[in-house]
C-alpha cells in the first residue's frame, strides 16, 4: 500500500520546517526520510508520535499525515 504524504509536507511548509530539521527531530536520516517518503519505507509508530508532538496535533489527526492512500 503507498500512502500519499501532501498534508505532511503541506504542514512542514506551514511551520517552515525542512526536511533536514524533520529528519533530525525523528532522530533518522534525510536518506531515511526520503524513503519514508517514496514509500520505500513506513513511518515508524514513535516517528508518527513524534510529528503531532512537533505539529502540536491530537492523535486522532495522524491519519490526516500518515494514512492517506495514494489515489492510482
Amino acid at each position: 500500500m503507498k500512502y500519499d504524504y501532501s498534508k505532511l509536507y503541506g504542514r512542514l511548509a506551514e511551520l517552515d520546517i525542512a526536511k533536514t530539521e524533520f529528519a533530525k527531530a525523528l532522530g533518522i536520516s534525510y536518506n531515511t526520510l526520503l524513503m519514508r517518503f517514496n514509500n520505500k519505507r513506513y513511518f515508524t509508530q514513535n516517528e508518527m508520535l513524534t510529528t503531532l508532538k512537533l505539529f502540536n496535533e491530537p492523535i486522532e489527526n495522524i491519519g490526516i499525515y500518515f494514512f492517506t492512500e495514494k489515489v492510482k
